[in-house]
């Protein structure tokens, strides 16, 4: 393939549907075909039913480190969203770019992928490497199998840039999340003998005010972190449903909730904390009447927290080549908590575009954004290629 620009390849990327419930394999064959046509040779690391996969390159000597350029590939979906224009068509309108993905997060892959003719033509002293990963969007399920694989290998890489969209802000730290779907199986009778019944809804009630009151407690705590917009460890109940008609007892309530914690915070010790007092309390009652009855919890997302030190020479890097002094923390989540969990690298987030624009109907990146990211990797090609001595000059 001929060169392209950023804006280019972000057309062909936004045109491939890899919403998280879909394979992503076209857009991987895609990646693939452009990578090997400058000779670039990509590895690939699969989920168990060989239906989506990872992407793995590198661009430079083997002897070394290197930095990884990390983003994801799947985008949530454009459902009973109301769009002007396709979502899966990329639609350019006074400096903005449209299209589901734009912003969050192949905006940055597109620019990743522009730089590779500049990264092959210069003389790399340390390696850049592209890490691509599917299901970020559902629970960050797909970068654990490539991170694995990257962890046992001689040589790790040292620093990790993850795209995400922070407006090309340099963040180091973001809040671990933990979710669960909770079902609540009670007993069911007529609504004129109700307390001979067990109101799963009710109980669901009860647990949900629990965890309201965990959150509440969190907002008082005096653990706040001024660089969050949002300071402290919070709790939110999303959805719920239960029960048929009024005049019946419901037997079931299914609801989903979530933690987002600071990373100094103990983020399972509070979900241990609403399954006890799920256990000895409510679970305890509810079988005083019916013995079936009892409340189950289901794991949807788990992910680390990030927390680099400021002094840590990813942040200093990153600042340098955005041509920043500041740094920041976000309140939602990215997969760079788990690069520095299981393969031990350092690790920001610095992205084009806003979080403001993701996941919403008319998503879009500004191409202001994606220059100010085209011109960060430049630097960083060219802080690769410099000698250490001159890095330190410099």
């Amino acid at each position: 393939m001929a060169n392209m620009t950023s804006i280019e390849i972000l057309g062909h990327l936004v045109g491939f549907d890899t919403t998280s419930r879909n394979s992503n394999l076209e857009l991987i064959d895609w990646v693939e075909d452009y990578l090997n046509s400058f000779g670039v040779s990509c590895e690939r690391i699969f989920n168990a039913e060989k239906t989506k996969a990872n992407l793995w390159a590198s661009i430079g000597p083997t002897d070394s480190q290197g930095y990884v350029l990390s983003g994801h590939t799947d985008v949530v979906p454009v459902d009973n969203q109301d769009w002007a224009t396709d979502p899966f068509i990329l639609t350019q309108s006074d400096g903005k770019l449209y299209g589901r993905g734009s912003c969050d997060m192949k905006g940055f892959i597109a620019c990743c992928l522009a730089a590779v003719p500049q990264m092959l033509e210069a003389n790399l002293v340390e390696p850049i490497h592209l890490a691509f990963s599917f299901d970020e969007e559902v629970g960050c399920k797909g970068i654990p199998l490539l991170l694995n694989k990257i962890a046992n290998r001689p040589l790790v890489p040292k620093i990790c840039f993850v795209g995400e969209p922070t407006d090309m802000n340099v963040v180091l730290g973001h809040k671990a999340k933990r979710s669960f779907e909770v079902t609540v199986k009670g007993f069911s009778c007529h609504s004129s003998l109700a307390p001979l019944g067990v109101n799963a809804v009710e109980y669901a009630a009860r647990l949900i005010s629990h965890i309201h009151g965990i959150g509440q407690r969190l907002r008082n705590n005096r653990r706040h972190d001024p660089l969050y917009d949002i300071a402290w460890t919070t709790a939110h109940t999303g959805t719920i449903t239960g029960g048929t008609v009024l005049n019946i007892v419901p037997d079931k309530c299914v609801f989903r909730f979530e933690f987002r914690a600071l990373p100094e915070d103990d983020v399972d010790g509070l979900v241990a904390e609403v399954k006890t007092w799920a256990r000895d309390v409510l679970e305890r009652e509810m079988r005083a009447v019916s013995p079936d009855a009892g409340i189950s919890f289901e794991w949807i997302s788990n992910f680390p927290g990030l927390s680099t030190n400021e002094d840590n020479q990813s942040v200093l890097i990153a600042k340098r080549l955005a041509k920043r002094n500041s740094h920041g923390k976000v309140a939602y989540g990215t997969e760079a908590g788990l690069f520095v969990d299981i393969a031990g690298i350092d690790t920001v987030v610095i992205g084009p575009g806003s979080i403001e624009q993701a996941h919403k109907p008319d998503e879009y990146v500004k191409i202001s954004e994606l220059d100010k990211c085209d011109e960060f990797l430049n630097q960083l090609v060219k802080y690769a290629s410099s000698s250490k001595e001159v890095r330190h000059v410099t």
